[in-house]
């Protein structure tokens, strides 16, 4: 059986790309096929022949990346996939719209729906210098809506992260998926019954993140906080900060383990799609006080792994923290939960049982 393996774009490294990863290493014979592919800024594929699309010609494309949306969905068309017997597709937007021939299948991996199309307003915040642009962009927006539906329909099967992206492929593309949680590296993450006294936030410092709900919880507590990671709200929530919250920006891998294993717990107050975050933590035998609606449902055990709050607000996480306080953390259970529900063992169980009843030839 000959195999495509087709991602949107590869100039970073994200959640999407990680996955994409795995699925690379999984499947070494496929060939690889992408938009934009940027080696020293995205996942190492080593020595393996990336195919593009017309795109990469385009001086500056690949650092630019978003710029060419209205251009993606024709590049993935004239892409030439008649000879594979099955196509996988990693997509949070464009990949999904490639063409295969008849007989053959396509197996989509939905991070989620073309998020900026179907929530502009919200993705725009974390990309103000466009802001000023929004009638041009809406205009075009209005058209790439229309072939994001109907390009939508090309996958003959769905893969969705959780239960949200599964809701969300359903409510605009129309399509039924099945909800498969991706894994992290379990052997990456140490274990430690030992925990510290501060807690823990590890995000990228930007607007959806609602690391001011956080901040502004620990104001009030008073409790030691550190906050992993960097972005344009950093300068914002510092000056928001009380001496007792401590901003560490990027920190090398081993350290960031090793906080992740001492920290009392972790928090999260941004509405993630999936959110690897709080399985890395579990992995690392630390609990999670999180934002209750998104991945986290999929992820979290109330009272076992985690406590949720139900409002972005610093008086709903101040009460998560302070009941988490009197619960009695069992963490090597918490360690086991998350080695056996989302080690990449488990992930290509599931991966292959689907391709299996979607394509029996594999």
């Amino acid at each position: 059986m000959k195999i495509a393996l087709v991602h949107d774009y590869l100039t970073q490294r994200g959640g999407a790309e990680r996955v994409f990863e795995l699925l690379c290493k999984r499947f070494p014979e496929a060939d690889i096929y992408t938009s934009l592919y940027d080696p020293k800024h995205t996942i190492d594929l080593g020595d393996r022949l990336v195919n593009t699309t017309v795109l990469q010609k385009i001086p500056g494309a690949a650092r630019y990346f978003r710029l060419m949306a209205p251009f993606y969905f024709p590049a993935f068309r004239a892409l030439d996939l008649q000879a594979y017997d099955l196509i996988i597709s990693s997509s949070t937007s464009f990949a999904k719209g490639v063409k295969k021939r008849p007989g053959a299948t396509h197996i989509c991996f939905c991070h989620n729906v073309t998020r900026f199309l179907w929530d502009t307003q919200t993705y725009l915040r974390d990309f103000r210098r466009y802001q000023h642009f929004y009638p041009l962009i809406e205009q075009v927006f209005q058209v790439m809506r229309k072939f994001d539906l109907k390009y939508a329909q090309e996958p003959d099967f769905y893969i969705a992260n959780s239960s949200t992206v599964a809701e969300r492929i359903r409510r605009v593309y129309g399509k039924p998926s099945l909800v498969i949680n991706y894994p992290i590296d379990t052997q990456r993450f140490t274990f430690s019954a030992q925990k510290d006294e501060f807690y823990l936030a590890s995000a990228r410092l930007i607007s959806y993140k609602r690391l001011d709900v956080i901040v502004e919880a620990f104001n009030w507590l008073g409790w030691p906080l550190k906050i992993m990671g960097d972005g344009p709200e950093r300068e914002r929530l510092q000056a928001q900060a009380r001496p007792n919250v401590e901003f560490v920006g990027h920190v090398s891998d081993r350290e960031r383990m090793r906080l992740l294993a001492r920290a009392r717990s972790v928090v999260v107050a941004a509405l993630e799609d999936y959110g690897l975050v709080p399985v890395e933590a579990n992995a690392s035998g630390t609990p999670v006080i999180a934002y209750g609606a998104g991945g986290v449902l999929d992820t979290q055990i109330p009272g076992e792994t985690g406590v949720f709050f139900t409002r972005q607000s610093p008086e709903a996480l101040q009460a998560a923290l302070l009941n988490a306080c009197h619960i009695s953390w069992n963490y090597q259970k918490i360690r086991d939960h998350a080695i056996s529900q989302f080690s990449e063992a488990a992930f290509f169980t599931k991966v292959e049982q689907a391709i299996d009843q979607v394509c029996p030839l594999a």
